[in-house]
C-alpha cells in the first residue's frame, strides 16, 4: 500500500514517513475502525504501534485499498503503549 504524506497537519521531523511505514506494517498493530461513516470509498482507521526501535506512534489514517492517507500522528501515550504491550503478550 502506498503511504500519503502530503500536506499534513503534522510535523514530519518528529514522526518520519519511515517511522509511519513502519507502525502500518507491525504485523501486532491494534488497528480501530471509527463508527462514523467516511463513505463507501475510504475506510478510516485508528492505529497503536511500534517502530522497530520500539517507539509507540498513534496514526490516524484513511485508506482506499491502495492509498493509505495519513491524517494525523503522534507518539503514543503511556497508556496506549501499556494496551498495545498487554494485547501483544496475550499473542
Amino acid at each position: 500500500m502506498e503511504i500519503d504524506v502530503l500536506n499534513v497537519a503534522f510535523d514530519l521531523t518528529k514522526i518520519t514517513p519511515q517511522e509511519i511505514e513502519e507502525c502500518l506494517e507491525d504485523p501486532y498493530a491494534l488497528r480501530v475502525i471509527p463508527e462514523v461513516d467516511h463513505g463507501p470509498k475510504q475506510t478510516r482507521y485508528y492505529l497503536i504501534g511500534k517502530t522497530i526501535l520500539e517507539r509507540g506512534i498513534f496514526l490516524s489514517f484513511s485508506t482506499n485499498g491502495k492509498i493509505a492517507r495519513i491524517i494525523s500522528a503522534r507518539e503514543a501515550s503511556k497508556l496506549e503503549t501499556s494496551y498495545y504491550d498487554r494485547v501483544v503478550a496475550q499473542y
